[in-house]
């Protein structure tokens, strides 16, 4: 059961994250928190999510800007690394209630400023690298700050997608190799859930790419953005 629901958990990760543009952290972290330790819920996350931005540059490709990518990539590899460092320091308790500081905080700046936009720059570019990848390191989930800086370059669709997950890919690599150094390992159970999730996230993208066109986004912002709301609450209250 514990596997099968991992897998079914990956796969509609994969399809709203497609769609919404959270990404599969987005759902996928905030979820397996209430359930496995901080550590093993962001090494778990972090593989399937390096796969769903895989995933992601292929459906995409038509879109590919090697430029940008970099900019961004570049320094949130970085970035990931020494965020991940901080993980062994913090306790689960206190980990869990930052985590839903920043979830808290994140839906009130959203609903705040909906049409926030940042000035496109090679500065914002490198800026919004460090960002998102310090942040994917800690929490996991960097891909929120990674569109905010992104959408500052008004790209067309297809080279938003395939840039947020090259700059993914640089940033999983970082953080899951540093997870990986500070021991954090999965049990028998988990890594079988992972090995026959990753097609499941492939299958999840696809899925969520037929339908992105189809369905408004704002709706499925909207569910995510009340059920982030409510699980940062938990975090916060009963970590």
């Amino acid at each position: 059961m514990e596997i099968f629901s991992l897998i079914m958990l990956t796969f509609i990760a994969s399809v709203v994250g497609t769609i919404t543009s959270f990404g599969i952290a987005t759902v996928m972290v905030p979820t397996l928190a209430f359930f496995y330790p901080i550590g093993v819920t962001l090494l778990f996350t972090g593989v399937i999510h390096w796969f769903g931005n895989l995933w992601k540059m292929w459906f995409f490709r038509a879109g590919r800007q090697v430029r940008l990518a970099l900019l961004f990539g570049i320094p949130g590899i970085i970035a990931s690394f020494f965020g991940a460092q901080l993980l062994p320091f913090l306790s689960d308790v206190i980990l869990s209630r930052v985590l839903g500081l920043f979830f808290l905080l994140y839906v009130i700046f959203v609903n705040r400023n909906k049409n926030w936009q940042i000035e496109a720059n090679k500065s914002t570019a490198i800026t919004g690298g460090l960002l998102s990848g310090f942040v994917s390191g800690i929490f996991g989930v960097g891909g929120a700050i990674r569109a905010a800086f992104l959408s500052a370059f008004n790209l067309e669709k297809e080279v938003f997608v395939f840039t947020a997950g090259a700059i993914g890919i640089f940033v999983d690599s970082g953080r899951i190799l540093k997870y990986k150094l500070d021991g954090i390992i999965l049990t028998d159970n988990l890594v079988v859930a992972l090995v026959l999730a990753v097609p499941a996230s492939y299958l999840g993208g696809y899925v969520g790419k037929r339908i992105s066109d189809k369905v408004p986004q704002e709706s499925f912002r909207t569910v995510i953005t009340i059920a982030l709301f409510l699980m940062a609450i938990k975090y916060v209250i009963w970590p």
